[in-house]
Order: C-alpha cells, then structure tokens, then sequence
C-alpha cells in the first residue's frame, strides 16, 4: 500500500465529515436514563454538564440608600439644630442676658463636668428608678381595668362619675396631700407617679375596647367565637395602638411629674439637681438637668413606639 493511499484512509473527505456530524445529532447525545439498556454497537455520548441557573438578586446601590437615610437625618433634626444656633447666638450676641440664660456651649460644658464627677449618673439613675416603678405600676393597674370597664358596660357606667373627678384633679395638686400621707420618701414618690400616669392609660383603654370595628365583632361573632376567644383575637389585637397612645402620655407625664416631685423633700433626682443649681446660681448646671430630662424623655417615647410597632406589626400601613 501506497503512502498516499494510507493518507487517503486517514483523512476524511469533507462530505464523509458533514455525513458524520449528522449522524450524531443534538437527539443522540441525551444522557440514557437509569433502567435503559445500551447496545453493543452503540455509542453513549458524554453528559454535558449544565450549570445549574441561579436567580439574580437585585440589591439597591448603597450609596443612594446611605444618602437618602442621611437626608431624613438632617431633615428631622433641623429643628433642634436651629434652636441650638439660636441658644448659642442669642447670650453672645446681647440678645438675652447671658446670666440667666447662657450659650449652649456653656451648658454642654457644665453637663460633661456633671457626668465626669458622677452626680448626673446618680441622679438620673435615682429619677428614672422612681418614674420607672410608677410608671410600670400604673401600666400593670390601668390597662386590666380599662380593658374590664370598657369590656362590661354596666361596671364603666357605676365607675364613670368617680373616674371623671380623678381625671380632672391634677397631680400636683394632690402633692402635698401624698407627702403628709406617706411622708416625704420614696413612696410618695413613686405613688404620685402612679396616680399621674394611670389616668392617661386607663381612659385610653377604655376609649380603645368601645370603639373596636363593628364589622370585626359582627364577623367574629358568625364564626361562633366564645367571649375569651373574641376578646383574645379581636378586642385585644384592634385596642393596642389606642392603648399605647395612653401609654406614650403617661410616660412623658411620669417624667414631668416626678421632676416636680423631687423638687420637695428630695435629696437626689434630676429634679434635685435643678433645683440645687438654681439656689446655688449655678446656672449651667440647671440647664444641664433640664436638658438631661428632656433626651429621657424623647428617649423613652421612641421606645414605646418601637414596642408599639413590634405589637402592632399585623397592622397594614395606610398609604397616602
């Protein structure tokens, strides 16, 4: 045998090429199924591996994000710095006497010497275990009888004239009268607390049981549901955001009380403080409590809104 016929033998010819791809068309490379039996003379083509298609996430670029969240920043708290501009500008530029009212520089000063020799942490702490046991106490009185008179009409309509009288005399008031009764310590306190955020708390819950959806009860009723079941399920879920806007007054009132409180026979407290730095002249440091009650405050209220988002989340929001 020739070298040129052992090349022709070798080398396909074009259309032998083109014949052959035909043969093993896109059909005969399917992958035999398990149970499928293989011919001696046939072939099984290799399995081609496919990379398996993942979903694309999109995310929001961060950048548009963290400006976004940086200008609702600003804008919420240009207020606050406005009135600061204007406390540090008005004493130096004569507007107001700087003696009784000095630049917010001076009072920054004054509360970062506070909190150095630890007399704003120990009378915070005094003020807030006072309004925080008042007002817990108030909260763990107020919302079952609430819930109980607004649920049972005949004992709101024996209790509503009572109520009404001690809505409409004021804490303060009474002040005195809690302080010869139980004396000048941490009890009169915390029961002048108690009895200035229960109120708040007590109507507002009885506002929120009364004025429950009557579509809700018509519907849970059809359902055949027992009166602990609907009180569960309905009565309790719809009254949580009426109930928490009680519990949000009652606690800037707790505040505000009990600041006025310690202002009377108290040796520590943020009221305390105030009124030691007024008698001192101490007029800085004044204004260093006065500011300290008001970051608790606005602290506290932002906690029970996120409790009563947390409680409320089955709520749809309300779009505009």
């Amino acid at each position: 045998m020739s070298l040129a016929s052992g090349s022709r033998t070798r080398t396909k010819a074009p259309e032998e090429r083109t014949a052959l791809e035909e043969r093993t068309a896109p059909e005969e490379l399917a992958v035999p199924t398990a149970g499928t039996r293989t011919e001696p003379g046939e072939k099984r083509a290799a399995a081609l591996p496919l990379a398996p298609s993942r979903p694309r996430l999109h995310r929001a670029p961060v950048v548009p994000r963290i400006l976004r969240a940086a200008l609702t920043g600003a804008t919420k708290s240009a207020a606050i710095v406005a009135l600061l501009l204007v406390w540090e500008l008005a004493p130096r530029f004569g507007l107001v006497d700087r003696t009784f009212l000095p630049p917010f520089s001076e009072v920054a000063q004054a509360w970062w010497e506070l909190v150095a020799n630890g007399q704003l942490a120990d009378n915070a702490q005094a003020s807030l275990v006072r309004s925080f046991s008042g007002f817990g106490i108030a909260v763990a009185v107020s919302v079952p009888l609430g819930l109980l008179i607004g649920w049972y009409r005949p004992v709101a309509d024996l209790l509503n004239p009572l109520l009404q009288v001690f809505l409409n005399t004021a804490a303060l008031a009474l002040l005195p009268v809690f302080v010869l009764l139980l004396g000048i310590g941490e009890t009169s306190k915390i029961s002048i607390v108690v009895y200035a955020c229960a109120w708040p708390i007590l109507f507002n819950t009885i506002s929120a049981v009364r004025t429950v959806d009557p579509t809700l009860l018509r519907l849970a009723k059809s359902m055949d549901l027992s009166a602990p079941r609907l009180f569960q399920k309905v009565i309790l879920p719809a009254s949580v955001p009426t109930i928490f806007t009680g519990i949000r007054l009652a606690g800037a009132v707790s505040i505000v009380v009990l600041v006025a409180a310690e202002m009377i026979g108290a040796k520590a407290g943020l009221g305390y403080l105030i009124n030691a730095s007024q008698y001192n002249f101490a007029i800085p440091q004044m204004y260093a409590g006065i500011v300290t009650i008001s970051v608790i405050g606005v602290a506290f209220n932002q906690l029970l809104v996120a409790v009563e988002k947390r409680l409320s989340s089955w709520r749809v929001p309300t779009t505009s």
